[in-house]
């Protein structure tokens, strides 16, 4: 992909503006990571919170999260977050906070599908960017909508395989991940990433679209993928509480993901029409339960 004068420009505001609290973010997440591999980190998604602003920092230590998964924006505001001014605070309030951020969402991919819109690769490799500044781990790259990835279109498998084989080496060198987000099978996860042939493609696995939306068998798919294939997870249900419609067999998830040595996030994509707040601390104590209940 060439780059414009336009994108030279942003990218070194980008770095001027994470030059003082990007590192600090990174460190902040490295320090925290090698002092427990072990130890469960859990994060909500900023849209979940309905706080698609750095005020979701605040909201994320009311309601007791480790970090905060944002989104990069959308077309109406210029996918917002690639600016350097804001940028700039939400590291501002991640410090502020002792908030991390895990991931940078591109919901957006849902409605302008990477397979089919050329803007979108130039967008995803500027959340690379983004991510990087951000002290990100990973980008949630979803597939769903007009964007839905199926294993029988070859067609939009190979163009999706094209595009991430053309941006892996851009995450690679930013140490960032390429997370897909989609409906399809473990196995179909796998001929991508093996196509790829990058460490820096790998699944966001969501258990409740996996294992309840298309009935795949979760936890043969999360044994299937492993550890090393797994960046991140989202947790989330048919209610706003976790377990309560039993939909999904969480003890099983949990054990599953440990048995795997899974050391990443889970991360909360729960509703909450009620008390946003009591509705994630339950939450959240409910899953530290689950994890504890399998050391």
């Amino acid at each position: 992909m060439e780059l414009t004068r336009r994108d030279c420009l942003i990218g070194a505001g980008a770095a001027m503006a994470g030059a003082a609290l990007g590192p600090w973010l990174r460190a902040e997440q490295a320090s925290r990571a090698a002092s427990d591999r072990t130890a469960l980190k859990i994060g909500m998604c900023d849209w979940s919170m309905k706080k698609l602003d750095p005020g979701a920092f605040d909201l994320a230590v009311e309601m007791g999260l480790d970090g905060v998964e944002v989104s990069i924006g959308e077309p109406d505001n210029g996918l917002w977050l690639r600016r350097p001014e804001v940028q700039k605070q939400y590291l501002e309030a991640a410090k502020k906070t002792r908030m991390l951020i895990p991931s940078v969402a591109m919901g957006l991919l849902n409605h302008v599908p990477l397979m089919s819109e050329p803007r979108a690769a130039l967008w995803v490799a500027d959340t690379i960017d983004v991510a990087r500044q951000l002290g990100a781990r990973c980008i949630l790259l979803a597939f769903f909508g007009k964007g839905e990835l199926r294993a029988e279109n070859a067609i939009d498998m190979q163009r999706v395989i094209d595009a991430l084989a053309e941006l892996a080496p851009r995450a690679e060198k930013a140490g960032v991940i390429l997370g897909i987000e989609s409906y399809l099978s473990a196995e179909d996860h796998l001929k991508i990433i093996d196509a790829v042939k990058s460490k820096a493609v790998q699944v966001y696995y969501d258990v409740f679209n996996s294992g309840v939306t298309r009935q795949h068998d979760v936890l043969k798919e999360i044994k299937l993928l492993g550890a090393d294939r797994i960046c991140q997870v989202h947790f989330k249900e048919r209610t706003p509480l976790l377990g309560a419609s039993k939909a999904v067999d969480w003890p099983a998830v949990a054990r599953t993901l440990r048995e795997i040595r899974y050391p990443g996030w889970i991360v909360l994509e729960t509703s909450s029409p009620a008390d946003i707040v009591a509705d994630t601390r339950t939450n959240i104590a409910y899953v530290r339960k689950l994890f504890e209940a399998t050391e």
